[in-house]
């Protein structure tokens, strides 16, 4: 009877090895295409939008070029087209950097709207604190903001 049991805990040990084997090769990384997902529709979206404007650019430049009976003079179309693209990009960019840099200089630098959180969560955390311990928690706390002190 020994055997038989030794024999079914070897197997069970066994099984139990191989199958977390498969669960770890499961689990392996996703492929470049899903891990970076976002990126690949980015460029998509991107690749379109930039190929549709200069698309568009050339029917425009040409009529154009028609209604003033001028030659069609494609580096004339890239000059026009690159400085059109450079002021979309430009306006763009700067309003989006401004954005960002912005609320990131102001959250920093602690604007009422980014505080508003943080306080919350502090009050909370004290409440907590006070309930969990009331006897020490004064001297915890006030180690805690010297140790973290307040801006």
């Amino acid at each position: 009877m020994y055997w038989l049991q030794s024999f079914i805990r070897n197997y069970w040990h066994a099984f139990l090895f191989l199958s977390s084997k498969r669960a770890m090769k499961k689990k392996s990384k996703p492929g470049l295409l899903k891990r970076k997902g976002y990126l690949w529709i980015t460029l998509i979206l991107f690749i379109i939008s930039i190929s549709l404007h200069w698309i568009f650019g050339w029917y425009a430049f040409k009529q154009e070029q028609f209604e003033h009976g001028q030659a069609i003079i494609v580096s004339d179309y890239l000059i026009e087209m690159m400085r059109d693209t450079m002021e979309n990009w430009q306006s763009e960019f700067l309003q989006l950097i401004w954005q960002v840099a912005g609320l990131a200089f102001l959250w920093y630098t602690g604007s009422p709207q980014s505080k508003e959180g943080s306080d919350r969560l502090e009050e909370k955390i004290d409440f907590l604190i006070n309930r969990l311990d009331p006897e020490n928690s004064a001297l915890f706390i006030k180690k805690l903001e010297e140790k973290f002190p307040k801006n």
